[in-house]
């Protein structure tokens, strides 16, 4: 197939050198992005008098042909093409002859791929981002149903002090906050029209770069044409930000995959959402987080390896930079992916309240409001703390809990504790005594519940 750039060389490269150095097997799927920036482009070339209305007309035509003929299947992208640009032109040419041969004016691959990629990666962070608003939702009806739900927090995996199942549910939710605000700035940065740099240099021909800028819906223009054609960080900042969000996912997974098993047993998957063994018959294993757990890593490979890619090139364009789009494009393929199953994993989730409750009793993680109790009698934190210690040692040694300790007991310990010490240990009373903004209690627990629905309004 003769090659559109045939000219200083005759353009007749070996089969294995084409494969090589083809990307249209991946940068195919930016079709429609192709075709959209090149009609602005024609339309741009006709304002400025560089080629006639009726050109551009003509160009604007084909090109919107060309994109409903593969919207509707009636044209196949031919992946023995070079990339989806030369194969858009290409056909182009076909259909409309010399007139077909102008569409590049004023352009290079180089600003025109550099387009095409950001707007794909601009379409694909709005996707993106109304995902994680729909996890968001699942998360929050989540809370809402189990708001007052007791079970044990932990540090160092070690059951530490009572909270409800809808605050540690919202301590995602908040996470994900955060990783919509991300996109959102990566988004704002990333919406710069490089169209115009062309190949390096600019170009000789008086375009309009702020009318390709303003139709396509950018912000502005990339103010430097080495700039705009050389560098890829919009990029690597959603691979960072993309990242960042499995980081979330990935500890959510582990924590879901912990409260399933039987060794904690305090939620249960929908069958929908987990897998049998294929030997074992009573196992019923949490896939879906395993794999977005297992997937975190895929993304944050991509990351890297676009950080790698980039790091030593000199300005401006390198066939190198073809390396830009594979990564990030099964960055976002993945993310969406993991980001659909893992709502319906949380919208299908039950929770087993009574064995959260019976952690938390077993886990002693009322002991410091025993000794809370004891210091708002009188007694020096360190003397009531030592006490608290001793007779959580004395319920371990007896096999019971400090809720059904009898009060003479708590008396051979010290004549502070009286009959309200029962309401002090209890706990869903140590839950709502934790009025600190930002809490466990139910009232703060619903204020996160408003803020995060309020947000997702916006």
């Amino acid at each position: 197939m003769a090659k559109m750039w045939a000219g200083r060389t005759d353009g007749n490269t070996e089969k294995i050198a084409d494969d090589f150095n083809s990307s249209i097997r991946f940068d195919s799927r930016m079709y429609r992005q192709d075709i959209t920036g090149s009609m602005t482009h024609a339309a741009m070339l006709a304002a400025q008098g560089i080629i006639t209305s009726e050109d551009a007309d003509q160009l604007i035509d084909g090109l919107s042909g060309i994109l409903n003929d593969i919207d509707n299947g009636a044209l196949a992208i031919d992946m023995a093409c070079e990339d989806i640009h030369m194969f858009v032109e290409q056909v182009l040419t076909e259909r409309l002859g010399d007139v077909g041969k102008k569409l590049h004016t004023a352009r290079s691959r180089n600003d025109q791929v550099a387009l095409d990629i950001r707007l794909y990666l601009r379409d694909e962070i709005d996707t993106i981002a109304a995902l994680i608003k729909e996890l968001l939702m699942a998360i929050v009806e989540k809370a809402e149903q189990y708001k007052a739900t007791i079970m044990p927090g932990y540090t160092h995996l070690q059951r530490a002090q009572p909270i409800t199942f809808g605050h540690h549910l919202m301590a995602y939710a908040m996470m994900l906050l955060r990783d919509l605000d991300r996109l959102k700035d990566c988004r704002k940065r990333m919406n710069q029209s490089p169209i115009g740099c062309c190949a390096l240099a600019g170009t000789t021909y008086d375009t309009d770069r702020r009318f390709e800028a303003e139709r396509l819906g950018f912000d502005g223009i990339c103010l430097n044409s080495l700039d705009g054609v050389s560098d890829r960080d919009f990029s690597v900042e959603l691979l960072g930000a993309l990242s960042t969000l499995m980081v979330h996912l990935s500890r959510f997974s582990e924590e879901i995959i912990l409260w399933s098993s039987w060794e904690f047993k305090f939620v249960e998957l929908s069958d929908a959402y987990t897998t049998g063994s294929s030997i074992m018959p009573q196992k019923k294993n949490p896939d879906m987080a395993e794999l977005v757990r297992g997937k975190s890593g895929r993304v944050f490979g991509d990351l890297m390896g676009l950080l790698t890619t980039l790091k030593g090139l000199p300005l401006a364009y390198n066939k190198d930079m073809q390396e830009d789009k594979e990564g990030v494009f099964d960055a976002c393929d993945t993310v969406k992916m993991c980001l659909q199953v893992f709502t319906g994993m949380i919208s299908t989730m039950s929770a087993n309240t009574a064995n959260m409750k019976s952690a938390a009793q077993k886990g002693f993680i009322n002991a410091t409001d025993l000794a809370d109790y004891l210091v708002k009698k009188g007694l020096p934190f360190r003397s009531a703390y030592k006490i608290s210690g001793q007779l959580v040692a004395l319920c371990i040694e007896k096999h019971t809990v400090l809720e059904e300790l009898p009060l003479d007991t708590y008396r051979s310990f010290s004549e502070l504790f009286s009959e309200d010490l029962y309401q002090a240990i209890d706990l869903t009373v140590c839950v709502e005594k934790r009025i600190s903004e930002g809490g466990t209690s139910l009232a703060s627990v619903e204020a996160q519940i408003a803020y995060v629905k309020g947000m997702l309004t916006k």
